[in-house]
């Protein structure tokens, strides 16, 4: 299958937080910090720091996007931001921390335009929607040790992100989590027991343990994809187990100290559902974890029925 690669670049304040997000994820090829929007050519970070070249911090993403389509990374952005912050971005003040949605070609710039129209129009937010789109300009890239900033420091990055105020924005503007009452009547009972109160099925009587049809497996409540069959094995645990999840970016690891035991507990990252828990003792050839999932959490798409459904561009997955 040949790969098509496009560009995508956006100023979401400071750049060390704005690569994890797109890191890993489904048609993503590479990620780099940079700056881009000023006037001076191959600025040195302390320069763009000054506020006095015109440039901001920004991300450039190479992406395949008939696997991860530029709707999908324009959404991810937003979800990272406060877009009714035009002076900086949380505890980062000054031009160099704003933000922007810079486009490389016309379909982009529908794209983003509309993104943002109905943003504001969702009454999510009581200001008015700030951030800018704009046509892209020369992008240089930040000095090394910028690049993937989150994995080379990462104690530094979590306090940063966490003292700079943008973990718990994120935490309260951007999880899209229904009312306990949309819940319950959206959700079985066990379906809810085991998303909302941390509930956990019987082994080998649930709908998915031993299923071995192809398909995709999706968050109950925000649709989001979270496994595939191609990384679905039998464990012997009774509980439908996989090797990787589709999309990191869609599910949170929790320490979980429930019952006496230390054990990761893995949650939707979406609509913040308990899933299951991950454990180190799955195949080592496939990376040694096992993702021990809870049926009642999840949906099954069959690989016939993902078009239809919505979900054409996870097809790759089973060429």
């Amino acid at each position: 299958m040949s790969q098509q690669k496009e560009l995508a670049t956006f100023a979401g304040g400071c750049f060390w937080c704005m690569v994890e997000p797109f890191y890993e994820r489904p048609g993503v090829i590479s990620i780099r910090s940079g700056y881009t929007g000023g006037h001076v050519e191959n600025p040195t970070y302390e320069q763009v720091c000054s506020n006095t070249t015109g440039h901001v911090e920004a991300v450039q993403i190479e992406y395949d996007p008939s696997i991860m389509p530029y709707e999908e990374l324009v959404e991810t952005f937003w979800q990272q931001i406060d877009p009714t912050d035009a002076d900086g971005q949380f505890n980062d003040r000054g031009e160099s921390y704003q933000t922007a949605i810079f486009y490389h070609d016309e379909e982009q710039k529908e794209i983003a335009e509309h993104s943002k129209e109905l943003l504001q129009q969702s009454g999510k937010f009581k200001k008015d929607i700030v951030t800018p789109i704009l046509p892209a300009k020369p992008f240089y890239e930040a000095e090394e040790e910028h690049q993937d900033y989150y994995k080379k420091r990462s104690f530094h990055y979590r306090m940063y992100k966490k003292g700079s105020g943008r973990e718990e924005f994120i935490k309260e503007n951007w999880q899209n989590k229904p009312s306990a009452e949309e819940l319950q009547e959206k959700l079985t009972p066990l379906q809810y027991h085991v998303t909302q109160e941390n509930g956990t099925e019987r082994p080998f009587d649930n709908e998915y343990w031993d299923n071995k049809e192809e398909g995709i497996y999706v968050d109950i409540i925000s649709g989001k994809v979270l496994f595939s069959s191609k990384d679905q094995y039998d464990a012997g645990c009774g509980w439908p187990s996989f090797t990787k999840p589709v999309d990191p970016q869609q599910v949170t690891d929790v320490t979980d100290t429930s019952h006496g035991m230390i054990r990761t507990e893995v949650r939707s990252k979406q609509s913040d559902s308990h899933l299951g828990h991950v454990f180190e003792d799955g195949p080592k050839e496939a990376g040694g974890l096992r993702y021990c999932m809870n049926s009642a959490a999840m949906r099954f798409i069959p690989k016939d029925k993902m078009e239809e459904e919505g979900y054409g561009n996870f097809l790759y997955l089973f060429k």
